[in-house]
């Protein structure tokens, strides 16, 4: 579409509001009709609607109808402009589906050609997904079109019609064979080449993807037949289409592929896109992370594009192999070495690009990247910041010790240059070098404390406090200088957050120093200068100075004693809390020594219980049943909370753009009732101790199960027994009571043309481990409005409380199918009988097990005298330390302690684990110590000692290997 005549238009034109827009639409009406108005007035509608703008629906439908009066008008960029309008209103407006009918004549084979690729487009969006099946041969004709934007047209379209009309897309599968194969043997290959190469590659992911604009720039055409870009989309359309089965998908990357010579030489494939390369690239990688029985042949593929002729497929190859999990150093030989060429490359987006997937390598594999160290000290210099930045950070994880001073004279020159973004970038990277070089403490401290006093905001800032925390916690010598600057910082410190942190620390590592009374100063300029919240946490800082030191108790009370007559309350009470904790010895005696506390999720869930029980008048609430954690453990829970949490939602983020990115909404389409199942389930995405109070609520809402007594013991985690792409997801939960057993399955529908009705599982092999199924409770129904809902099954456990069947349960989903009227939006009456296999769960000793925290060498003491066992285990089949420790944690179900579970040596390692066995009286506490040596060809061998409350929980961890 051209604007040149209207050039002199400019963008503040388009800064309207609605309301003049809707007026302007008058525009429509007028005869005759002047395409340069037209053309204006929709562009202001798609800006406003790309701007985030909203139309009402009588808004939208307005415009909707008005855009359509001009397909009267024969000029083509108005035409063009239409088209676009359309698609972008569509989902606002009413009636939609009236305007088939001027589209389906551009589509007809004797128009101008470029009509149709929009026309196309433009019908995917306004069609009812019970019409696709009548218009299937009009797209099927337009996927074989020998015009390749004709072809990519209908392709893309594809894509949103796979969403309503899943099972009609199914069946063109053979066209988007058939627009692969004839595509490659026409056009040329210069299109990768005259467009940068890899370069090109930053732009990759959305290119002709569901959200392309249907005008296309006039020399679209030639670009599109030059670059075989419809093999790209018909690609994806092949993965839409096969998605659900792995196998297909594996015989797809086979086929596409070619050999291993063939794939090294460019040759060998049908594929000439450099796009659809990397996206059949990026399919390998995904099968030979799920099945380990192919990596070795999809290695050898990926290997083969290292050597291609793209510079683009040759990234991705590297990218994806250097992403891989569990990827060894000699496979990284290769991808590396085409990495470090990038390097040395004039053209800058090779070079980001390279030194970018370097860096995220570098942070678990930095041995394997020092071979690239010197390329990457003549980046430092480039003119471009992005990179240079990247390539200091990661000189600064891949670097000796003799390197550091030149690094961090470097830094110094630039850090004024580069944004926050980047900023943070490099600290990070100084604050893991200060771990692994601690005898250069001086000179990174001095760096850090020197960029806390230039300008940035508060993630920078925040990273740069962080940094010296970590100094402060992990190295003993520069304890004096870093809480120095950290009170240097405070007295001009404008985040809150970043103050209360700081305050904490001080009270907490202040009072150890040599000289404490030095930092009350600085504290005590918190209560007079700051906000309430800094004030509160000043005084609790204060009161420890008293606590730690008997000499400065007096002069603490002092301070606290003026905090008395604060205009904030919080910060009164703290005042009189701490006051008369240093007035009684004794009880600040007990509050310094005591190290550890009530598990709060416990607490609160035995304290809601305790309110509810109705016998709870007449008894008195028993502490002692909660677990208690020390101080250390409780920051490491919350710790590692934070950090599933932030991997759930990266791995949500990489999942929406992974693979397919620019595919349109099908990804989403099937992570929406995956996601709704989750949270339906409960607890499933909450994998930690508040899982089981939620459980325990939605178990006692079920009337089946009133009389079961107390949740002994829940899954902290759903387990997926479908994949998530499959038209009814199913994930199980399993839960223990004191003579039964209940298994949870979240079911969830993406089928929105199907209604589910008496939802059933089916559940066989539990008779054989001792289970006795009692009852189902069924879903009434699974709908379009409704997709998700969840099935019980109760099992009463044959030998009572103290047995623990172990079993392989097959799961089948059972439920009467009814197909939905696509006129009414109503099931049909009538239904058929179907049934769904699922994935086997296991029962196992894990499930028996909840993980606790523990003071191991002093609870191991204690339990001396209790139920003890002791055995020797060979485990050939394990290929090292690492492999066993993590095959144990996931088997028993305990709880590592104090990191041991990542071995220090390569040879010999003692793993320590707590928790407790779920019995009807009270949990058991049970611990374990894994004693292991390895041997290369001999496995490793392991003396697994176990402690316990009870014999009952001793033997059952021991059962669990023997």
């Amino acid at each position: 579409m051209s604007f040149k005549k209207d050039e002199e238009v400019g963008a503040p034109t388009f800064y309207q509001d609605k309301t003049s827009v809707i007026q302007e639409a008058r525009v429509f009406n007028e005869t005759p009709i002047s395409p340069r108005k037209c053309r204006i007035l929709l562009t202001k509608v798609v800006y406003l609607l790309y701007m985030g703008e909203t139309f009402s629906r009588q808004e939208a439908t307005t415009l909707f109808f008005g855009a359509t009066k001009l397909f009267q008008h024969k000029d083509p960029a108005l035409r063009q402009m239409v088209y676009l309008a359309i698609k972008e209103l569509s989902p606002f407006a009413d009636d939609i589906i009236m305007v088939t009918a001027s589209i389906m004549k551009d589509m007809q084979p004797n128009v101008e050609v470029i009509y149709r690729p929009n026309a196309i487009r433009g019908l995917s969006r306004v069609v009812d997904p019970s019409m696709v099946q009548g218009l299937e041969r009009f797209f099927k004709s337009a996927i074989v079109d020998k015009n390749t934007s004709i072809s990519s047209a209908a392709l893309v379209s594809a894509y949103q019609l796979q969403i309503a009309a899943r099972d009609v897309v199914r069946r063109w599968g053979n066209e988007a064979n058939e627009a692969i194969s004839s595509k490659s043997s026409s056009g040329g290959g210069g299109f990768a080449s005259g467009f940068g190469g890899a370069g090109s590659y930053l732009g990759f992911a959305g290119y002709g993807g569901s959200q392309q604009q249907s005008s296309a720039p006039s020399g679209y055409q030639a670009i599109a037949s030059s670059s075989y870009i419809t093999q790209y989309h018909a690609l994806g359309l092949l993965y839409l289409i096969r998605q659900g089965d792995r196998m297909a998908i594996t015989k797809l990357v086979q086929q596409l592929g070619g050999g291993k010579g063939g794939a090294s030489s460019g040759q060998g494939s049908v594929l000439r896109s450099p796009y659809a390369l990397c996206m059949l690239v990026r399919y390998a990688a995904r099968v030979a992370e799920e099945d380990p029985n192919l990596r070795q042949p999809m290695m050898e593929l990926l290997e083969g594009y290292l050597r291609h002729k793209s510079d683009m497929v040759n990234y991705e190859a590297a990218r994806v192999i250097c992403e891989m999990r569990h990827v060894s150093t000699q496979e990284l030989y290769r991808p590396i070495a085409v990495l470090q060429l990038f390097l040395s490359s004039p053209k800058s987006t090779l070079k980001f690009a390279a030194i970018r997937t370097l860096a995220k390598l570098a942070q678990t594999q930095p041995m394997a990247v020092q071979t690239c160290n010197v390329d990457m000290e003549n980046l430092i210099t480039d003119p471009n910041r992005s990179i240079a930045t990247y390539a200091i950070t990661t000189l600064l994880k891949t670097g000796n010790e003799a390197s550091v001073d030149r690094l961090m004279k470097q830094i110094s020159g630039f850090m004024s240059e580069i944004s926050d973004e980047f900023k943070v970038i490099v600290v990070d990277a100084i604050r893991s070098l200060c771990l692994k070089f601690p005898s250069k403490q001086t000179v990174m401290l001095g760096f850090l404390s020197g960029v806390l006093r230039d300008e940035g905001g508060y993630e920078f800032k925040r990273a740069v406090v962080e940094a010296i925390f970590d100094m402060v916690k992990f190295i003993g010598d520069c304890k004096e200088t870093a809480l120095a600057h950290l009170c240097e910082f405070i007295e001009d410190c404008e985040f809150t957050k970043l103050s209360v942190r700081i305050l904490h620390l001080l009270g907490a590592e202040g009072p150890k120093m040599p000289q404490p009374h030095k930092y009350i100063r600085y504290i005590y300029n918190r209560v007079i200068l700051e906000n309430a919240i800094v004030r509160a946490a000043a005084v609790s800082s204060l009161a420890k100075f008293g606590l730690g030191d008997k000499a400065l108790n007096g002069r603490i009370k002092v301070l606290l004693e003026r905090c008395l007559d604060d205009v904030d309350d919080e910060v009164r009470d703290r005042a009189a809390l701490y006051l008369r904790i240093l007035q009684q010895s004794r009880l600040a005696d007990k509050i310094v020594q005591e190290d550890s506390g009530f598990k709060l999720s416990a607490l609160e869930a035995a304290l809601t219980g305790y309110v509810q029980d109705p016998s709870s008048s007449t008894s008195v609430f028993d502490a002692s049943k909660v677990p208690r954690v020390t101080r250390e453990e409780a920051r490491q829970e919350a710790l590692r909370a934070k950090s599933e949490a932030t991997a759930s939602v990266a791995m949500a983020a990489d999942g929406s753009k992974s693979v397919h990115a620019g595919m349109g909404g099908s990804n989403n389409a099937a992570a929406g009732p995956s996601s709704t199942m989750s949270s339906l389930g409960g607890a499933g995405a909450a994998g930690s101790a508040d899982a089981q109070s939620i459980y325990a609520k939605q178990l006692a809402a079920v009337p089946q199960f009133a009389d079961y007594g107390p949740v002994l013991r829940s899954s902290s985690r759903a387990v997926e027994l479908t994949e998530s792409e499959t038209e009814y997801v199913v994930s199980a939960v399993k839960h223990v009571f004191a003579e039964h057993i209940v298994i949870q399955y979240n079911v969830t529908n993406t089928l929105p043309e199907i209604v589910l009705e008496n939802v059933a599982v089916v559940v066989s092999g539990a008779a054989e481990a001792g289970l006795s199924e009692d009852f189902i409770v069924t879903v009434p129904a699974l709908s379009a409005q409704e997709p998700s809902g969840v099935v019980y099954v109760s099992f009463t456990r044959d030998g009572g409380a103290t047995d623990f069947p172990q079993a392989t349960l097959q799961n089948a989903l059972r439920f009467v199918s009814k197909e939905v009227d696509p006129t009414s939006g109503e099931p049909e009456e009538e239904g058929y009988d179907d049934e769904y296999q699922t994935e086997e769960l296991e029962l196992g000793v894990a499930d028996y097990i909840t993980p606790t925290y523990a003071n191991f060498a002093h609870e191991w003491e204690e339990l001396a005298d209790a139920s003890t066992a002791t055995e020797t285990f060979a485990l050939t089949a394990l290929d090292g330390l690492k492999s066993a420790c993590d095959t144990l944690v996931e088997l028993l179900g305990l709880q590592p302690l104090g990191g041991t579970e990542v071995p220090s040596s390569s040879s010999v390692h003692t793993l320590n684990l707590s928790g407790s066995v779920a019995l009807p009286d009270k949990p058991a506490k049970t611990l374990a110590r894994c004693r292991m040596t390895f041997q290369a060809g001999q496995g490793v061998t392991m003396e697994l000692s176990v402690r316990a409350e009870s014999d009952i929980a001793a033997q059952l961890v021991m059962s669990a290997i023997a």
